[in-house]
């Protein structure tokens, strides 16, 4: 295994238990009495049925071959694993109950997961290619020892295909996978869950080609990209910058080359939360709290103890980095260079930026500070600004961000209040093609 697979694998498992634990991990939050993750499969109706979730995904990804192109393709997901409780009666027999409680721990009945990945290939992509490959994953029953009793751990059998077709598109392969959960008709939801395939997602590897990104393809791919469909999941390049021999099928939309922050000390599980706020929630825990929450799952008890033992050192990284957006290549010696003993982010480091002087172009015309416009509000998210339609503005900066989109500072020219606006800096922003030059400029805006 490579350290790009490597890599691919770590963001992989973030995805298969993405919404598997939720804050405050206890079996009483009506929250973790549901499943809540993503990339869950269902038996075949489950979803039309109301008891699960629909059946399969599928997506479809470009292959640009450098030969004869072959692709290797790893099926992940999670099989529900029910741990049941039994007391030890003393006389060999064993009682089924909701909580075993030791000296030291307790244990409650749960439902964990086990991974699954099934490998298919490589398989050759140099003719036309369409093959369903089966997926089998085997019931079973595991008892453990515990103080005073025992744990008995079951699973159901798990039965789903893997189709792959691929076809030639324009000078591309066109790759389709899609995984199809094909588990018989249930007619409740604990049975519906037992018997899908929960946080699916596939990696799949080439040799003699490499992906083609989907979402910055070149020029040539646009078209074929544009014929991409893609059902409850979406590709992206898994490995670093610059590989294109790995891709990501994940049901959580992600870009591509992802990566896992260096900053996170471990997975918390519970979907799309933020790892200091969960970490500063599970400190603030009582005991009680946290003991119920070991009772769980070994993944919450994991959760528990790696925050009960974390350092001030690793907190404070938990609060994020402050980064150099001007630590990108500047080949072509765009970015100003910063004076010696001035921080990046001090105002005076890049004094090529004056947004009191600087102009834009609108249709033609220099618009900068002084200048009067219309506005036309037309894609922003702040519903507040359709009252500014067609209201007259003075422009008071032009601004560009690290990204190069340029925004244009005004104030309203009927506002009574515009020059103590203007004095305080709090302008309105719209975007350059937001705004209708007007020929007059109005001196009461001061140079």
């Amino acid at each position: 295994m490579t350290a790009n697979w490597d890599r691919a694998r770590a963001v992989a498992d973030a995805v298969l238990y993405e919404g598997y634990l939720l804050y405050p991990y206890r079996a009483n939050s009506r929250k973790n009495q549901t499943r809540w993750q993503f990339g869950v499969l269902g038996p075949t109706g489950a979803a039309d049925a109301g008891y699960g979730e629909d059946d399969s995904l599928s997506a479809q990804v470009l292959i640009a071959p450098r030969g004869d192109p072959a692709v290797s393709l790893v099926v992940r997901f999670l099989q529900l694993q029910h741990r049941g409780v039994e007391k030890d009666c003393g006389d060999g027999r064993f009682e089924p109950v909701t909580e075993l409680v030791s000296a030291t721990q307790s244990w409650l009945r749960w439902d964990e997961a086990v991974e699954r990945e099934v490998s298919f290939g490589p398989l050759d992509l140099a003719d036309d290619l369409s093959v369903t490959l089966s997926i089998e994953v085997d019931a079973g029953t595991d008892v453990e020892t515990v103080d005073g009793g025992r744990l008995v751990r079951t699973r159901r059998a798990l039965h789903a295909v893997l189709e792959v077709t691929a076809e030639v598109d324009d000078e591309f392969v066109r790759l389709t996978m899609a995984v199809r959960n094909t588990a018989a008709p249930v007619d409740n939801k604990d049975d519906a869950i037992a018997l899908s395939l929960i946080g699916t997602h596939l990696i799949g590897e080439v040799t003699g080609g490499e992906f083609v990104s989907l979402l910055e393809p070149p020029a040539s791919a646009e078209p074929a990209v544009a014929r991409c469909r893609h059902h409850r999941c979406f590709p992206v390049l898994a490995g670093p910058p610059d590989d294109h021999a790995l891709v990501l099928v994940s049901p959580i939309i992600l870009y591509d080359h992802p990566e896992i922050a260096e900053q996170s000390e471990g997975a918390l599980y519970d979907s799309t939360e933020i790892d200091e706020i969960l970490t500063l929630r599970v400190m603030t825990m009582t005991d009680d709290e946290k003991a119920a929450a070991r009772a769980t799952d070994p993944l919450a008890a994991q959760i528990i103890d790696r925050c009960d033992a974390m350092s001030p050192e690793a907190m404070l990284k938990l609060h994020g980095v402050l980064r150099n957006p001007h630590a990108a290549d500047d080949s072509a010696g765009l970015i100003p260079e910063i004076p010696d003993g001035v921080d990046w982010w001090d105002p005076m480091a890049d004094n090529a930026v004056q947004p009191g002087s600087d102009a834009v172009l609108v249709n033609g015309v220099r618009v900068s500070r002084g200048s009067r416009v219309r506005l036309h509000p037309s894609r922003r998210a702040d519903a507040q600004d359709l009252f500014f339609a067609d209201k007259i503005a003075l422009v008071t900066s032009v601004h560009e961000t690290v990204d190069g989109d340029q925004h244009i500072g005004v104030v309203l020219e009927d506002d009574p209040a515009a020059d103590l606006h203007d004095w305080y800096g709090r302008y309105l922003y719209f975007a350059p093609d937001e705004v209708e030059p007007l020929s007059e400029r109005n001196p009461t805006c001061k140079q």
